[in-house]
């Protein structure tokens, strides 16, 4: 990620007051998120680490008034909106009859600290790449039946099984099967209207619940996968992209998106994206012995030198290629390759889907969700329109943009963060207690996605929350 952009938004009300603060962040059990500060002048990060609800940075001291009972300045809590879902509104699906899968799921929730009740038993035949109808639609009853309203998405923790018929078991899961999320060969399938939604509760507001499998090829290397996910967490990264247009054509199909992801970070607190063209077959087709790669985005039918590389936690990569989604082994490259290499979350189709654009993961969509806090499942799954097909893996609940670094030098606050939506208006709002009443100490947009830090000069209000104008 490169340095912080320019402050976009204009102060519309002065708010002032002495004192400074580090935060740490802790949950709060309203659905918010608290960062408690000292009373050291230094950076305090306020993450939603749970669900998501708000996130708040908050004094740690005696005080009890604008001084406080120590002659303290009081720092002030800052609050910020939903950011994605969180463990809580995860389901966790086990197969009983697996021992990876038990073994995964135990170590997965106890990892993310999901509820007892969020985790769903079921007995699937063992080592078949096939899930059939019959035996999916039993699991699929006992799923539905025993998940609340609150869970939003979905944790499957075996390998094999990755088909139901014609769907992924990870889309079947999610939307029910149904053939019309299926193709003959070369045709297009029923769009999801998640694909690049606004919307941080897609059960509530989709009626789906988005997938990921926990994939690997034995517990050890699933429960690296699950380490590196949650080293992701909060962590803002420093790393590069790469979007490779290869010699292959019929691969290449989303080389015009990976020109416009470039593009859209391009700037001042954006991502460094390197976009490669090998179309002539002058360079290579692949990246190898490089560092702090953070997404990698190619077309063909294997990926050479992958395991060269070193990716960041929370790294997403995918190729386009007809049998991605296999897994474990592939008569072309499984997905599963890129979580074996370090990759926290991958994708690939399980049937032949020809070279349709809507079947494969849009690294604008991608990458412009997950950098602005948005889970792992949550911003893969609405990167593609036309999901029938494609088997999601990975860590879901990765997250590594899920936090707002918060700075207060004894008078200004700033409060740094990538979750602001391009194009969508928001407020800073001053407030003399958590719940209000709130008056606009700022407000503004940004273009495109951006690491920005919003300064509100004389912050003496105890309370600031950022959201949605």
């Amino acid at each position: 990620m490169r340095r912080a952009g320019t402050v976009l938004f204009t102060a519309l009300l002065g708010c002032g007051g002495a004192g400074s603060g580090e935060a740490e962040a802790t949950t709060a059990a309203d659905d918010s998120t608290t960062a408690t500060a000292s009373t050291a002048p230094t950076s305090s990060s306020a993450s939603s680490d749970d669900s998501s609800g708000s996130s708040t940075t908050q004094v740690a001291d005696a005080s009890t008034s604008e001084t406080g009972t120590t002659g303290e300045p009081i720092i002030p809590e800052v609050i910020l909106p939903r950011l994605s879902i969180g463990a809580d509104e995860l389901g966790v699906l086990v197969n009983d009859d697996d021992p990876q899968s038990v073994a995964v799921a135990e170590y997965y929730v106890a990892a993310r600290q999901i509820p007892a009740k969020n985790v769903v038993h079921l007995s699937l035949p063992v080592g078949a790449n096939v899930l059939s109808l019959v035996d999916f639609a039993a699991a699929k009853a006992i799923v539905d039946a025993s998940l609340g309203v609150d869970i939003q998405a979905l944790a499957i923790t075996w390998t094999l099984p990755y088909r139901v018929d014609c769907m992924s078991v990870t889309s079947a899961f999610a939307l029910g099967f149904d053939t019309q999320y299926c193709s003959t060969p070369c045709e297009t399938t029923q769009t999801v209207d998640y694909y690049d939604s606004p919307s941080l509760s897609p059960w509530t507001d989709h009626g789906i619940r988005p997938a990921m499998m926990l994939a690997g090829s034995d517990v050890a290397q699933v429960e690296a996968l699950i380490d590196r996910g949650i080293a992701s967490d909060d962590t803002l990264p420093f790393g590069d992209g790469y979007l490779i247009r290869t010699t292959d054509g019929a691969r290449n199909v989303r080389s015009p998106q990976f020109i416009d992801t470039a593009m859209l970070f391009d700037h001042e607190g954006g991502l460094l994206m390197n976009y490669i063209d090998n179309a002539d077959g002058m360079g290579l087709d692949y990246i190898e012995n490089t560092t702090d790669v953070l997404f990698y985005f190619t077309g063909l039918v294997s990926v050479p030198q992958i395991a060269t590389n070193t990716y960041l936690p929370g790294a997403m990569a995918d190729h386009l290629t007809s049998y991605g989604g296999e897994v474990p082994t592939s008569s072309q490259m499984s997905c599963l390759a890129w979580l074996e290499a370090g990759a926290t979350g991958s994708y690939g189709t399980v049937v032949e889907p020809c070279n349709y654009l809507a079947k494969f993961p849009n690294p604008v969509v991608a990458t412009s969700h997950y950098f602005r806090g948005e889970t792992m499942v949550e911003a893969y799954w609405k990167s593609v329109s036309q999901p029938g097909e494609g088997l999601f893996v990975g860590e879901p609940l990765a997250r590594p943009w899920g936090t707002a670094v918060v700075d207060f030098d004894g008078s200004t606050l700033t409060i740094s963060t990538t979750l602001l939506a391009p194009g969508v208006d928001y407020e800073v709002q001053a407030g003399d207690t958590v719940d209000g009443p709130w008056a606009t100490a700022f407000s503004g947009s940004v273009p495109y996605p951006v690491f920005i830090p919003i300064e509100i000069a004389d912050a003496t209000a105890p309370y600031y929350r950022l959201q949605p104008g």
